[in-house]
């Protein structure tokens, strides 16, 4: 025996989004900020500024701001990359199958 549809719930968010052709971006734009997010997180607990992560990245701290930018979802895989060893981590990329 099946359940009813409830016929007050809608579609899922991804449909609308997907409907008004932003999915792709909000997807980069959550991924950007969870990085971002963990990248600051780490640098809390590790105690170090912005000033030093620039350093160890050899890079301004300018870029470093950009990077941290959750709204600004600009972001190549090198500086990823760099910012992972830097904090002694490892950048994992990976593709997956949607989820129907």
């Amino acid at each position: 025996m099946s359940k009813a549809r409830n016929p007050h719930i809608g579609s899922a968010l991804d449909d609308l989004l997907a409907e008004d052709g932003v999915l792709a971006e909000a997807h980069a734009m959550a991924i950007k900020r969870t990085l971002a997010w963990q990248v600051r997180r780490t640098m809390e607990d590790e105690k170090l500024s912005k000033a030093e992560m620039a350093r160890r990245m050899q890079t301004s701290r300018a870029a470093l701001d950009r990077f941290l930018d959750p709204d600004n979802p600009s972001v190549t895989l090198l500086t990823m990359d760099k910012v992972a060893s830097v904090l002694g981590k490892r950048l994992k990329v990976e593709l997956v199958d949607e989820v129907a």
